[in-house]
């Protein structure tokens, strides 16, 4: 007997496409005008978040807010740096409807982990993503809740990390650690670092912890400058909710929770942080001319002298 078995989802078409570009990048300015003429020629409507249309020197009047932008279109062309993407990654995530908007990071500058399209790789990127041929990544992305006192004090998702770090002026902090519903130590240190796969090339990488293939399904706990040399850092399973609670009740005891590094809470004595897997991933066009082996190897120099 024959099972039969459900085909694949058929890619949304592309009938708008959206623009956003770095803050201040005049060098990206013309290139928002040359992407819309481009998707002119071939029948499809381009939108721009409103800050870009100013960039680009077109009237902004009907223009969408970032937050708002991705309801509006079926591809989103990211123009900047790997920073610009994670801005634009949480506001996607916010959008409740939209599961299935891929993005097209595009680079400005050297090659970026995230950004792994360059300028002169756009349109050729562009129109493989009109014929339905591109490659996509399906990039987990972190929800992180901070609970005080029995209240949701914030609510993030983020694409690379949830840092929890001490303050400038602050002693090394007191981390206790859970994992579902299994302790998992305590530790003194400078903070603790909850990465994605993606992450693990950020923040992560320079703290010791270690490169993770994008797509494998995992959390990455990685100590910063911990005081006992054993804490050591560790992959798990992104199917339970990591959990850290800081003892901040000394006297020179401080220390903040950062998003992805663009926004944060100062913490105080008793809250916890909890990060898990969120629901939906990110989904990124992929360099057709390069692998991610191919991107480690360049930015990190492997095989050079």
């Amino acid at each position: 007997m024959t099972v039969p078995t459900t085909p694949p989802p058929q890619p949304r078409p592309i009938r708008t496409v959206g623009i956003i570009a770095k803050a201040k990048l005049p060098e990206a300015a013309a290139v928002v005008t040359e992407i819309e003429n481009w998707l002119s020629e071939r029948g499809i409507t381009t939108e721009v978040e409103s800050e870009t249309a100013q960039l680009a020197g077109w009237d902004s009047a009907n223009t969408f807010l970032r937050d708002t932008l991705p309801t509006q279109i079926d591809l989103l062309v990211v123009l900047g740096g790997d920073g610009t993407l994670l801005g634009v990654a949480r506001s996607i995530a916010d959008v409740k409807d939209r599961t299935d908007l891929p993005v097209l990071a595009v680079n400005f500058g050297s090659l970026g982990f995230l950004t792994e399209v360059t300028l002169p790789e756009l349109y050729r990127s562009l129109q493989s993503v009109l014929d339905g041929t591109a490659d996509i990544d399906e990039r987990q992305m972190l929800r992180s809740t901070v609970t005080r006192n029995g209240q949701i004090m914030t609510d993030r998702v983020v694409l690379n990390d949830i840092v929890i770090g001490k303050a400038a002026l602050s002693s090394i902090i007191e981390l206790t650690i859970s994992v579902g519903k299994q302790f998992v130590t305590c530790f003194r240190a400078d903070g603790l670092i909850v990465a994605s796969p993606t992450g693990s090339t950020a923040y992560s990488m320079a703290a010791g912890g270690p490169i993770v293939h994008p797509l494998v399904d995992a959390l990455l706990l990685t100590p910063i400058a911990p005081h006992t040399l054993t804490n050591r850092p560790i992959v798990i399973p992104s199917t339970t909710a990591v959990r850290v609670t800081p003892a901040l009740s000394g006297p020179h005891c401080a220390a903040y929770v950062s998003f992805d590094g663009q926004s944060g809470l100062e913490l105080v004595d008793g809250d916890v942080v909890a990060v898990e897997k969120a629901a939906r991933p990110l989904k990124i066009i992929r360099a057709e001319s390069r692998g991610y082996f191919a991107v480690l190897r360049e930015k990190l120099k492997w095989g050079e002298r």
